[in-house]
């Protein structure tokens, strides 16, 4: 999947079977897939599980972590201008959030739709059936009146499944800078599954993460609290709860580089020594020189002429770029042409 490391021995999802003709889970194929390539990786989606959802929740109060706190500002700037736009020219729309987590900076769009009277139902898709419940219960406590469907499970597969109403307009939030996880591949198949989903005059408005100086971007991603080692490290722990692997997770360590030049993040795990890992559910093991890495996540940065060019190219306009005072981040609203 991933253009950068996705070499090496390829496997059929199709005729993946272990044991007695048992059928892999999708986790136990792209781990078979990943760990089989040269050099090795993991998708970063398998993050969150709930241990995960509940790290990257601690993550995201770091004050190194400046992605939440300039969204936040930009929801509370923004706000009245954001739900102006969704209604123009509709007396109705669904709000769909891929990925909402805890809903913190959705919350406070949220409570101004309903408080102003908009006539919307929110639909929050996530991957984490506890952050989905989560997300569900503190809204019915918080907003009682808020109209919500919430939907669990990977939302590259659920927005092909939500049935589109031509008479209600569909306004799609992917935000966090989620986007910057993708490589360029899947960021084109990701647009071109909007591009499909959509229709003329619906709505995105997407996170992006801006170039800017390197030494915060490392302090973000390499904090000194140690909460990213732990996040990244969870993902193994997560393929020893679920897969009955034997990672030993303090024979690895976590590293990132950024490169200012591609606008690159990557983070690693790496084999402090020589080891071998079983994986039961897959009957096999791995082996890991000393210092070989596992390519764990991409974070990428944009500048606003290659987020001009993704809406264009994949049948968007921009209607306006939000961005916080300190012009490190952008929520970006396209326009389905």
């Amino acid at each position: 999947m991933r253009e950068e490391y996705s070499k090496g021995t390829q496997y059929n999802a199709e005729n993946a079977i272990i044991g007695q003709s048992t059928v892999m889970s999708e986790i136990a194929i792209d781990t078979l897939q990943g760990l089989s390539a040269n050099p090795k990786y993991l998708l970063p989606k398998y993050f969150y599980d709930n241990a995960g959802s509940g790290i990257f929740q601690e993550i995201m109060k770091m004050p190194e972590y400046y992605l939440t706190n300039c969204e936040l500002e930009i929801f509370e700037s923004h706000k009245k201008r954001f739900a102006e736009a969704f209604m123009e020219g509709v007396q109705t729309f669904n709000l769909i959030e891929l990925g909402p987590g805890d809903g913190m900076k959705t919350k406070i769009l949220l409570r101004f739709l309903v408080d102003t009277d908009v006539n919307f139902k929110f639909v929050p898709i996530d991957i984490s059936k506890k952050a989905n419940d989560e997300l569900t219960e503190s809204l019915k406590r918080e907003i009682p009146s808020l109209k919500i469907e919430p939907e669990t499970g990977d939302y590259f597969q659920l927005i092909k499944t939500i049935k589109h109403n031509p008479v209600t307009r569909q306004i799609v939030l992917f935000l966090g800078s989620n986007i910057g996880n993708l490589n360029d591949q899947d960021i084109s198949l990701f647009l071109n599954s909007l591009s499909e989903f959509t229709q003329t005059g619906d709505k995105v408005l997407i996170g992006f993460d801006l170039k800017k100086s390197p030494d915060v971007i490392m302090k973000a991603y390499n904090d000194p609290h140690g909460l990213t080692r732990k996040f990244n490290l969870n993902h193994l722990a997560r393929l020893n709860r679920e897969l009955q692997a034997d990672f030993d997770l303090s024979r690895f360590e976590h590293h990132t580089e950024y490169n200012p030049l591609t606008g690159k993040v990557k983070s690693f795990l790496i084999s402090t020594v020589e080891q071998s890992v079983y994986i039961g559910a897959l009957g096999q093991s791995y082996t890991f020189k000393q210092w070989e890495p596992i390519f764990m996540e991409l974070s990428r940065k944009f500048d606003l002429k290659n987020i001009e060019a993704l809406a264009l190219n994949h049948g968007f306009k921009v209607d306006h770029h939000f961005t916080d005072h300190r012009s490190y981040f952008v929520d970006s609203l396209w326009t389905k042409i």
